[in-house]
């Protein structure tokens, strides 16, 4: 694949979301005619009682003397309402059709260099890609494609995620840390890395990213589930109602038109909101993946609407996480510089960005210490919370460690020491100012507190705002001290924090939430987060994070910006909303039609249902060729609505079902009236 063919392949997945060129439309168009099989119809029971109605209203008219002009009518407009709403899921699935043609380019023909063995001592083999198999390792070098899901064992790289993400900036991805994991048909830039192969042939990422755009995998949701029940009990009970006109009418003298009685059973379903469901469904994952993240199913998307508890970690998050050493506060009696080496000292062996930002601001003080070239470095874990190294001296090794203040005074205590009381303070000072507080100790004796700063996202105080005006709590997990942790709490705008928390307290706490009968979201990146990411009922991983965690989780966030999970609780909102609305106006305009069809199903032999006929349509015949093609046109025009989603405003649940039942409800019985008329106006003109 070409540099230029990968670097626009963003755009044309971002085309293809935003909007359908002729051919695609014509696509959809034939797909509208395929989905008539009585196997696919029957996946919608209301669309496809209206399809048995099209059937037996083309039979009765040619089989049947009588009014042969309105029966062919009936049945045509019966016929284009099934095609409308058949064309409404067309074309939600024709929006991700793009997407999945760039990401099956981003794979085409890819050859791997496969190790004989898991180091390159063994040699290597070039093999087709598909061939690949877990735990097979491949070296890729510097312009080469990465042949397959999995996760770097060896090396360095930045690497151009364009066929993915659509954004042409390259990213780092390196062995060892959160970040790597690397996805099948991305583009090495630099460097050379080794990676062990994740995923079955067929099952990678791109695979589940293609059948998943395309809607060959989506599942329903239950409250999907639970509507499309709802639909087919409504429709059964109507069904039966008018099954059991004739003999009703016939008390009375009244003998109805089997025409007439099946435009009545279709004006009293819900067909509008039975055309435009599968569309809105499919559209709420595309608006997930225009957001840049993939949803493994539906069900992923509309839980995110009703989630109460939001886990957010605060680095990367909350705040920019890049946090920088600006100064040293060393205690009583001990003098700066012996600080200032220490923490040195220390931080060698860190390769975060935190540790490296202490080396630089000891250089920066003037530090001469020389790297030392024997010394046993410890890493730092989530267990212990600090690192450092023990060097060998004369009469024993120098223990210097740098970790949080509680770890740093335990350590320590157990190797005899006493911590000073000015400590506490030193901690409480930094920490009130926002700012992270690193320990430094040198065997026995605490030196002194390092100084990290951090800042808060701008505008990540007005997103809370707007996710607390929907009723969300926001919960910040952090692994701070609690002074640090609750000012950063406060400038950010959260209503809760976990501090010094470790991997287990947030399975812990989501647990803990979920006990109390609520929904959790919660975002990460790492292995370590895989537990918590697997239980909260929304897990966001990281596409830059390793493979456990994007397995772990129901969403992957192709940008890796672990700020996206507001956004992912927009998207699942505006879902439920749209349902809700559009359900809302489909039931309210059925009764308008109720109005049209009863006084023309009953007006020659009771002249009293006349009355009814509050819109003084012109004649029977015209009333209800007027209201079936009103219910048919309504669902073409609603398919703009169902894609794009109703607009969203943060608001509460009363205050969203009042807004839907005045706007939606009101405007679904208002409109029928207006409707329906001029479609009986535009008849007398026509001649009928």
């Amino acid at each position: 694949m070409t540099d230029t063919t990968q670097t626009h392949l963003g755009t044309a997945r971002r085309q293809a979301v935003a909007g359908l060129d002729a051919a695609v439309l014509r696509t959809t168009l034939i797909d509208s005619f395929r989905k008539l099989s009585p196997r696919q119809a029957a996946r919608s029971p209301v669309i496809f009682v209206v399809l048995i109605g099209t059937l037996l209203s083309a039979l009765i008219t040619f089989a049947v003397p009588g009014n042969f002009a309105f029966g062919i009518a009936v049945t045509v407009i019966l016929f284009v309402t099934v095609l409308f709403a058949n064309f409404a899921e067309a074309i939600a699935e024709a929006r991700g059709r793009g997407q999945a043609a760039s990401l099956r380019a981003a794979r085409r023909d890819l050859v791997a260099r496969r190790l004989n063995g898991k180091t390159r001592i063994g040699g290597e083999t070039r093999v087709a890609a598909a061939t690949l198999r877990p735990d097979d390792h491949v070296i890729v070098s510097a312009g080469g494609l990465i042949p397959a899901d999995g996760e770097i064992v060896e090396g360095v790289a930045t690497i151009n995620e364009a066929a993915v993400t659509g954004e042409s900036a390259p990213v780092l991805r390196e062995a060892g840390t959160d970040r790597s994991g690397v996805i099948g048909g991305t583009k090495v830039l630099s460097d050379e890395i080794i990676i062990r192969v994740s995923a079955e042939p067929g099952h990678s990422f791109l695979d589940r990213m293609i059948a998943l755009v395309e809607g060959a995998n989506r599942q329903k949701t239950p409250n999907e589930i639970a509507l499309t029940m709802l639909l087919a009990a409504m429709t059964l009970t109507f069904l039966i109602v008018v099954a059991t006109l004739p003999a009703l009418a016939g008390f009375v003298g009244a003998k109805l038109d089997p025409l007439l009685l099946i435009a009545l059973l279709v004006c009293l379903i819900p067909t509008t909101i039975g055309g435009l469901l599968p569309a809105i469904g499919i559209a709420g994952m595309n608006r997930a993946l225009a957001a840049n993240v993939l949803a493994k199913s539906g069900k992923a998307v509309e839980v995110a609407g009703d989630v109460d508890v939001l886990l957010l970690d605060k680095t990367g998050t909350i705040t920019y996480g890049d946090r920088q050493a600006t100064a040293f506060h060393p205690l009583a009696g001990i003098d700066m510089s012996q600080l200032r080496d220490a923490a040195l000292l220390s931080s060698l062996a860190d390769p975060t960005p935190e540790g490296k930002s202490i080396v630089r601001l000891a250089r920066e003080m003037k530090s001469t210490v020389p790297e030392p070239e024997v010394a046993n470095y410890m890493q730092f874990t989530a267990q212990t919370r600090m690192s450092g190294l023990d060097l060998p001296a004369e009469g024993g090794n120098r223990v210097i460690r740098k970790g949080a203040g509680d770890a740093i005074s335990r350590h320590v205590q157990s190797l005899g020491g006493q911590v000073a009381p000015e400590l506490s303070a030193r901690i409480e000072q930094v920490a009130r100012g926002g700012a992270t507080p690193l320990v430094v100790s040198e065997g026995r004796h605490v030196l002194g507190v390092v100084e990290l700063s951090d800042v808060v996202k701008h505008g990540v105080k007005e997103r809370f705002a707007r996710l607390r005006a929907m009723g969300i709590r926001t919960v910040m997990i952090t692994g701070d001290n609690p002074l640090t942790a609750a000012a950063i709490a406060a400038e950010a705008g959260v209503d809760d924090y976990i501090a010094e928390a470790r991997p287990e307290d947030k399975l812990a706490r989501i647990r803990a939430e979920q006990a109390g009968g609520r929904l959790i979201a919660m975002v990460g990146d790492g292995t370590n987060d895989a537990p918590a990411l697997a239980q909260a009922d929304v897990g966001l991983a990281m596409n830059s994070g390793t493979q456990a965690a994007k397995e772990a989780g129901n969403m992957v966030d192709l940008d890796s910006d672990p700020a996206k999970l507001l956004a992912v609780v927009e998207v699942g909102k505006q879902q439920l909303i749209t349902r809700g609305a559009l359900t809302t106006f489909s039931l309210a305009n059925d009764v308008s039609k109720y109005f049209a069809i009863l006084p023309a199903l009953f007006a020659a032999a009771i002249p009293q249902m006349a009355a009814l006929n509050v819109m003084h349509l012109s004649s029977p015949t015209n009333a209800v060729l007027a209201a079936l093609v009103f219910n048919a046109i309504i669902i073409p025009a609603l398919i703009p609505l169902a894609l794009k989603g109703v607009r969203f405003k943060p608001a509460s649940s009363v205050a969203l079902l009042r807004r839907n039942m005045l706007v939606y409800g009101v405007g679904g019985v208002l409109l029928p009236f207006a409707g329906i008329k001029l479609i009986d106006l535009a008849l007398v003109a026509l001649g009928f």
